[in-house]
């Protein structure tokens, strides 16, 4: 068995449960040996009832007291126990698992793990995992792997999947020499991958992680080495000169343009009027107005007779830039520009129509989602590509779109603030223009951070903008229950608000394993005003624009990184609103209270960013990982700085740390 083995050679996998792991974009056991946990569990010893905690995660081993009682309403459902030992009594409730309550026995004897809360004066323990006495007793004290999931894949399918590959998989030879790995605390690829499923530690974990990490980095800078060596100053077929119509664009702004915007929006005339293709990245902060250079570029382009084309990361964005390009070239008087907008989501009539129109040159500026790399997506006339929100696209992506035309200009942008060293690794192949102050009109958001005693006050603080005719953001860290982890989850969120706030209050969620139909309802349903408390987790990070909303609750702060709650930060503070984030920490240990503070007293991202970078330790494996840096699946640009030039020496100097040749990883 190798890396390009089918599933259904794992005994257990037929082609029915093939599909459902092909749902998670697993295709080969090289695949599933690369889907690695999100997260660990850990149980722990079982606690009387009298000693549980609110807020802790707790095992319990009890009686059952009576059968439980089984409530339907809206559509959903709610099942409460009632559970005893010899020290008290506990009520456990489960949300929308009707079956649950024909699955004990009166007096039954149970072993219940979850996290303990509060309600109606009285402890109660949520979503309850039920756990066998001989699992319990297998597992207690070691590391569990979580999987991502999706309908039909359960987590012990997965684990069972991987073991039973790890025990009849041919590993490649080991591409680096000992003394490279031994310096450099790396240990094999072989190892690493079986310890990241089935850790013997937290130490051997994190050593997993580290080795992955890096092999993760060298791949990706590989990439950039072989554009860079691709792009050396490629001779372009665009030169351009005028600029009447951006001009035109500039008159007609309500607003001056700030220093840094128009620096970069020069550098960029420079770039596509000097004979070569611009390869250009404008970075920079949430809020800074990277869009209207943008624009500007796009212009330029336009007035030439040729296309520009803009991708961003998701549905709700592109409709957001696609009004608000038409809505700026109305008021400027530049009705003859025709713009599109392509996504998936589109009617095939529609998109038919679409395509003719891109393709005939009818359509001028065209802004899509990854539709814009689809099959079928031709241009007329492709002079400009601009990507937005880069660090949500890969560069394959980004080479995608460039190669729909003959070598056109390329512009990135990208709103996460990456301290300069690292932009010089990661974008090696691109010119780098940074915009670092805010337009005049917008306010600094007021922030603060709290203990979990201060909710009420939040809460009360959140009416009181709702009433003012504003809405709110509530970010947690997870989609639902995970028992290792003491953090506020999505769905159950979404219930507690409901019991706070009166029904006038529209409360809504969005969260990363509902499908892009479903996202894009609700983030439309939001930016539209419909909702006005809108739960969510990372999945806002980027990606939807609603000036209206004002307020940013963030529970279990100290679950992200800094540049995250940055990233998620900025997505309030988008007018003239005076705005306001609330970092809510669950645990308010020192080192917590330390980097809150760094964000608390500072909206500069890349000011926040290189202090993240002084601050962070040698991290913990078992906490959230965090999201959305560029398309990595274990490396953070920030904790991982240090293997992060580790592998750009490797890639730079090939021949001194490879056995025999260089190849690739995978």
């Amino acid at each position: 068995m190798d890396k390009y083995s089918s599933l259904t050679c794992i005994k257990g996998i037929g082609e029915k449960t093939e599909k459902n792991f092909n749902k998670l974009e697993i295709f080969t056991v090289g695949d599933l040996l690369e889907y690695y946990p999100r997260t660990y569990d850990r149980y722990g010893d079982i606690v009387r009832i009298k000693d549980l905690s609110v807020g802790e995660v707790a095992v319990i081993s009890v009686t059952l007291c009576k059968k439980p009682v089984l409530k339907r309403f809206s559509g959903k459902s709610i099942t409460i126990a009632l559970v005893e030992d010899n020290t008290g009594r506990l009520e456990l409730t489960w949300f929308n698992a009707p079956y649950i309550s024909q699955s004990f026995v009166v007096r039954g004897q149970y072993i219940f793990r979850g996290k303990v809360d509060f309600k109606a004066g009285k402890r109660v323990m949520r979503q309850p995992q039920v756990i066998t006495l001989k699992d319990y007793n297998r597992d207690k004290y070691k590391l569990l792997p979580i999987y991502p999931l999706t309908a039909g894949v359960t987590n012990n399918a997965v684990k069972k999947a991987v073991k039973a590959v790890l025990s009849d998989f041919s590993f490649e030879d080991e591409y680096f020499k000992d003394s490279f790995l031994k310096k450099n605390a790396l240990i094999s690829r072989k190892k690493a991958i079986t310890d990241i499923h089935e850790p013997s530690d937290s130490a051997s974990c994190e050593a997993a992680r580290r080795r992955l990490v890096f092999d993760e980095l060298y791949e990706f800078l590989k990439g950039v080495e072989k554009l860079k060596l691709k792009r050396t100053r490629y001779i372009s077929y665009y030169i351009w000169k005028k600029s009447e119509m951006a001009q035109r664009l500039m008159d007609s702004l309500d607003f001056e343009l700030t220093e840094g915007q128009i620096d970069a929006y020069r550098t960029i005339k420079e770039d596509m009027a000097s004979g070569n293709c611009m390869n250009r990245l404008v970075q920079g902060d949430v809020g800074c107005g990277k869009t209207i250079v943008a624009l500007l570029a796009m212009l330029i382009a336009v007035e030439a007779g040729s296309q520009a084309a803009i991708m961003v990361p998701t549905q709700v964005l592109a409709t957001q830039h696609f009004e608000s390009i038409r809505e700026a070239l109305l008021k400027a008087g530049l009705t003859d520009v025709n713009v599109v907008l392509m996504d998936g989501s589109m009617k095939k009539k529609d998109r038919e129509e679409t395509l003719a129109l891109i393709k005939t040159k009818e359509a001028q500026i065209i802004v899509g989602t990854h539709a814009l790399i689809q099959e079928g997506v031709e241009f007329f006339d492709l002079g400009l590509v601009i990507t937005d929100e880069q660090h949500r696209f890969g560069v394959r992506q980004r080479d995608e779109l460039a190669n729909k035309g003959n070598r056109p200009h390329m512009l990135v942008m990208s709103a996460t603030p990456i301290p300069r060293t690292l932009s010089l690794l990661l974008y090696g192949d691109l010119d780098i223009s940074v915009i670092k102050t805010l337009p005049l009109n917008r306010k600094p958001i007021k922030n603060c951070v709290v203990g979990i005693s201060y909710r009420p006050s939040a809460y009360k603080f959140m009416q009181k903008e709702i009433e003012a005719g504003h809405q709110v953001y509530v970010i947690c860290p997870m989609v639902d229950e995970s028992e290792s982890i003491e953090a506020e989850n999505c769905l159950d969120y979404v219930e507690s608000l409901k019991e706070v706030f009166s029904k006038s209050v529209n409360i809504d969620y969005v969260h990363g394993r509902m499908t892009g139909a479903e996202k894009d309802e609700r983030l439309t349903g939001f930016a539209e005003g419909n909702i006005d408390i809108l739960v969510s987790t990372t999945v806002i990070e980027v990606g939807i624009n609603v000036p209206n909303a004002t307020v940013m609750l963030i529970e279990n702060a100290e679950r992200f990184g800094l540049a995250t709650l940055h990233q998620l930060r900025g997505r309030v503070g988008r007018s003239d609103l005076q705005s306001y984030c609330i970092f809510m920490m669950g645990h308010e240990t020192e080192k917590a209270k330390e980097r809150l503070g760094v964000i608390n007293s500072s909206n500069d991202g890349f000011f926040i960013a290189n202090e993240d970078l002084k601050l962070r330790g040698p991290g913990d494996v078992l906490g959230v990982r965090q999201s959305g840096e560029m398309e990595f699946k274990l490396a953070n640009i920030y904790r991982d700085e240090e293997l992060l030039k580790i592998a750009h020496e490797v890639v730079i100097n090939p021949e001194i740390y490879s056995k025999i040749q260089v190849k690739d990883l995978r």
